[in-house]
């Protein structure tokens, strides 16, 4: 009888993360992960208390990736290295960018909490910093509208043709641009 292969917590995350990225979470089950592997589900069950915990190895294995994705971003602020974060990874992992940006789930800090976050390290900004905090957090929604839609559109093939990879990036900075400068004129207008 051949000896037992043992399947260590990572080899299991990694299965069950290659399934999330073909399926989504709802298709992390001990069958299809054990099916994955190629064993039964006791190795599953020996590192994993539940499939929840699996779930959430794997949502926080997807989250390092998204970390690993922002910081190969070379723009010049925080801004641009998110949105272009953003493009990648909703043409890289599609389904996961649905799952977890479309849909409504457990797996993602809440709006706010992050808007927070972001509007905070705004103001740091030197363009930015004469803005009030609602000026900055109405810019952040604007921002992030134009932003998710267009990493919608790259998730669901659905860019124009004529419209590559560089060209997208490029669109979402001239927006990005374009944002910021109607608000500065309005902030000007405000003062005079």
């Amino acid at each position: 009888m051949p000896p037992k292969t043992k399947f260590d917590r990572e080899a299991i995350v990694e299965a069950a993360f290659e399934i999330a990225k073909e399926e989504g979470f709802a298709g992390i089950t001990s069958r299809n992960v054990a099916k994955r592997l190629g064993c039964s589900v006791a190795p599953i069950y020996l590192n994993f208390e539940t499939i929840d915990d699996l779930i959430k190895a794997v949502v926080e294995r997807v989250f390092a990736l998204s970390d690993e994705l922002l910081k190969k971003q070379d723009g010049s602020d925080l801004f641009e290295n998110i949105g272009k974060a953003s493009l990648v990874f909703a043409r890289e992992y599609p389904v996961l960018f649905r799952e977890l940006v479309i849909q409504k789930n457990p797996y993602m800090a809440s709006y706010e909490t992050v808007q927070d976050a972001l509007v905070e390290a705004m103001a740091e900004d030197e363009n930015l910093r004469d803005l009030t905090y609602e000026e900055r957090r109405r810019l952040l929604l604007k921002m992030r509208i134009f932003q998710t839609g267009l990493s919608v559109m790259v998730a669901n093939g659905h860019l124009p043709s004529w419209l590559d990879d560089q060209a997208a990036e490029e669109l979402l900075m001239e927006m990005g641009e374009d944002i910021l400068r109607i608000q500065q004129i309005k902030q000007k207008e405000k003062g005079e």
